[in-house]
């Protein structure tokens, strides 16, 4: 079932908040986020308003609550969350104003804020401050991201329904407007700053443009998440930042001891990483619930995740190497795959996936990831064959943590890369498998394309696996180490990995120190090393402190399954130290202020998250009833703003230029409407689906879907027309002791490099295929075959820069 929208929100009863102010201070590679939130009582009742599901980076530590009230100013601590809600309810109960932000026990990215008693014709500001890694991206940059939009979380059948009820309405009707300015300094060079939304000019605050600072340009429409992609001259070097502890902790303590942040970015021997491994087991799982047909870009008429999915599995099915094993699994409110269990890559395997991959449409109902999770896992694994596993969603499950603890449990088998795709995908869901399956988590949002960014995670795949990690300290006498960060379950060619140890004792001696990391790379023994002063890093807060902290809770949280009650009472004591967040405790502020009650009858108002209105609807239909009933609201609200009714993103949105259709039957859309009403919902057909006209493929996807398994290309008219020739053009200029497959994978990699260089990161793998096949062809006149290309197609491309 869904938590689905229940358009609570109209002129007939106005929300509180009325405005919501971001500054983002980034410090080389962490934020820290100052959320302000300005509610205002319009009504003659006291209020609660509550804002469900208040959307959250899954890795933020939230250290600061506080709520101003009038002139008066009340700051919040940390308690044991059934302590904290019981303090709350009797603030209420007594008239009192109180303040309640808690995280939920399912996901780590949702949080829930109440504002209890706000008086009649009174305004209140709630300020919320938290810190965040910023993760690193394929080009080097680093992304953060704010999270304005929430997707509706699904809840899986026979599962209790525990969370809150989400108040959501269209994006484009939030009646709270949003301002967001980040400031940026490193001790290197800024370059640039990119955003999936609109921004004012970049602008320099020093000479040495070290620090910098952007906002987001008015007119916000709170139809996407805030990214920010900030680009460092020389970038990703291993540094460590030593940072004071609080003077006034107790010497010992997390808090009162100094904490070091490491970042390591592993170099791995070339003549290891030149022997790409050629073996693997591939197993794909593909979310098809119906939140899936959404378009990637929010523009409404864009390309759809699915499509987008299909086109990335093409490339990725053509990019296996030869001798691996592979499967496709897809999933929604039930899960199948395309063989009953991995087979051998081959030309005919990969021909039948490939002809079921195209037929892969967003209709298999809701988001029930944990039945395919376990069949996958249950699965022997094949010997000599290691498993990689990839997850595409767009992550709307409301069992995040009984989902990362079923990967941690099979971590030993496999390694999990994975992807969110599109607006509002939980960061908690896609970065905790990754982390807990030794794999890697990528986002996917806007603009962006997929393609690049999963094969960047497939030349991850490809590298070989890292056994045996350890790290030692070299530190000064006197000086010992607490680790706070779980052991490094996986390493891969310079990608960042985070380190967080707690210092006790003082040196009286020198300060330099080392740490090393040792491991066993493709059978080989390696090790990095990076030395480190103790000298403690000025004006940076308690920021490592709070990010030590809140990473030593998230291992204690997900410590074998579910705590136990020692576990949570050290959680809660280890939250209370530090002033973060935990799913075991609760901020809570009350003003007890001259301790007159406010008088009237407590009304409560859900304040409503922007959402992507079509995946609220689509997500919910575990009947066609809820669907019309969500439509009917949309189109009753926007009439009476007086506004044309908004569209429902997906499927309405196409509905003028494609066929509907229930199930397999097409149906006018007019039917599809009339129907609703006296049509029962038939669970077998899974979900209302809309066919769009498929676009004609790029050249380059065009291109590759004719590549064969062992890596080369026929001469056929349909690579002529992919090439843009035809073929008696292509056919006429081939060397006479030349075959034509020789012939013809020639002039794939020569197109490939006179003309797609720029996304080379998307055809490496196949090309290497190809150039590994040419060889083992012994062909003749290769060189006379690469000039008799060019002059064809019209480049320059050199017989070395193809690797023949």
């Amino acid at each position: 079932m869904v938590n689905c929208c229940g358009l609570l929100t109209d002129k007939k009863e106005p929300v509180p908040l009325k405005g919501i102010e971001v500054e983002v201070e980034v410090r080389d590679h962490v934020a820290t986020v100052v959320s302000t939130l300005h509610y205002e009582n319009k009504e003659d009742k006291p209020l609660e308003a509550v804002f469900v599901t208040f959307p959250m980076p899954a890795d933020a530590a939230v250290c600061h609550f506080s709520a101003k009230i009038g002139q008066t100013q009340v700051v919040a601590e940390v308690q044991e969350k059934q302590k904290a809600r019981e303090e709350y309810d009797d603030a209420l109960s007594s008239g009192q104003q109180a303040f309640l932000l808690e995280e939920s026990e399912q996901s780590p990215d949702i949080f829930s804020l109440s504002v209890g008693s706000l008086p009649p014709e009174e305004s209140a500001s709630i300020r919320l401050e938290y810190v965040t890694e910023l993760a690193v991206q394929a080009d080097d940059g680093l992304r953060f991201c704010l999270p304005a939009v929430l997707n509706p979380r699904y809840q899986p059948q026979g599962s209790e329904g525990g969370s809150a009820q989400v108040t959501s309405v269209p994006a484009s009707l939030v009646p709270y407007s949003l301002s967001f300015s980040a400031r940026v300094s490193s001790p290197r060079p800024v370059c640039k700053v990119e955003s999936n939304c609109s921004l004012d000019p970049l602008q320099y605050l020093n000479t040495e443009q070290t620090q910098a600072s952007v906002q987001l340009a008015a007119g916000h429409k709170f139809d996407r998440d805030v990214e920010l992609l900030i680009y460092y001259k020389d970038a990703h070097q291993p540094a460590a930042v030593v940072e004071a502890g609080q003077a006034s902790a107790k010497p010992g303590s997390l808090m009162g001891d100094p904490v070091v942040m490491l970042s390591l970015y592993p170099e791995f021997p070339q003549a290891v990483m030149s022997k790409m491994t050629s073996c693997g087991e591939f197993v794909f799982l593909l979310d098809r619930s119906g939140s899936m047909d959404c378009p990637m870009d929010n523009s409404h008429q864009g390309e759809t995740r699915i499509s987008s999915a299909r086109d990335t599995l093409l490339l990725l099915l053509k990019s296996l190497p030869v001798g691996c094993y592979f499967n496709i699994y897809s999933f929604g409110s039930r899960y199948d795959s395309i063989f009953p269990k991995s087979v051998e890559y081959s030309q005919k395997s990969m021909e039948d996936a490939l002809k079921m991959v195209e037929k892969m449409k967003a209709d298999m109902g809701g988001t029930e990831i944990l039945q395919p999770l376990k069949q996958i896992f249950s699965q022997p694994c094949i010997p000599r064959q290691p498993r990689q596993f990839f997850i595409f969603t767009d992550g709307e499950v409301e069992n995040t943590k009984e989902v990362i603890n079923l990967v941690k449990k099979n971590a030993a088998s496999h390694r999990c890369f994975s992807f969110g795709i599109g607006e509002g995908a939980s960061s908690a869901l896609i970065t905790g498998v990754a982390k807990e399956g030794g794999g890697h988590a990528q986002f996917i949002t806007g603009t962006d394309r997929m393609q690049p960014k999963v094969m960047q995670s497939l030349r991850f795949a490809l590298q070989p696996a890292v056994m045996d990690i350890s790290v030692t300290w070299d530190l000064p006498k006197g000086v010992s180490v607490t680790p706070l960060s779980p052991s490094i379950k996986n390493l891969f060619q310079g990608q960042r990995s985070l380190l967080y140890a707690q210092l006790t004792g003082e040196s009286t001696g020198a300060s330099d120190s080392c740490v090393t990391v040792k491991y066993r790379l493709a059978d080989h023994p390696s090790q990095n090393q990076l030395h480190f002063s103790l000298k403690l890093t000025e004006d940076t807060g308690l920021t490592i402190h709070r990010l030590g902290a809140r990473t030593l809770i998230r291992s204690l949280e997900t410590e074998d399954g579910e705590p136990s009650g020692g576990v949570k009472e050290k959680v809660v004591e280890l939250s209370v130290q530090s002033g973060v967040s935990s799913a075991f405790t609760a901020f809570i502020a009350v003003n007890k202020g001259d301790g007159k009650a406010i008088q009237g009858p407590l009304v409560r108002r859900n304040v409503p998250t922007p959402m992507m209105y079509y995946q609220a609807c689509m997500s919910a239909l575990s009947s066609v009833k809820n669907y019309q009933h969500c439509v009917m609201q949309q189109q009753q609200q926007c009439l009476a703003l007086g506004a044309i009714p908004m569209p429902v993103l997906g499927c309405q949105a196409r509905a003028m230029l494609a066929p509907c259709s229930i199930g397999n039957r097409a149906m006018p859309i007019q039917a599809v409407y009339s129907g609703m009403k006296r049509r029962k919902y038939d669970e077998s057909e899974h979900t209302l689906s809309c066919e769009p006209q498929q676009p004609p493929r790029e050249p380059l996807l065009q291109l590759i879907s004719l590549q064969k398994a062992s890596g080369s290309w026929l001469l056929e008219p349909a690579l002529a027309a992919a090439l843009g020739k035809t073929s008696e053009e292509l056919e006429k200029p081939k060397p006479p002791s030349v075959t034509q497959e020789v012939w013809a994978t020639i002039l794939a990699l020569i197109w490939l490099h006179g003309f797609k260089m720029e996304a080379q990161d998307e055809w490496e793998f196949l090309a290497m295929k190809a150039v590994s096949w040419l060889h083992a062809q012994k062909a003749p006149c290769v060189a006379e075959c690469v000039d008799a290309g060019n002059a064809l197609l019209g480049v320059k491309v050199h017989k070395d820069a193809l690797g023949l």
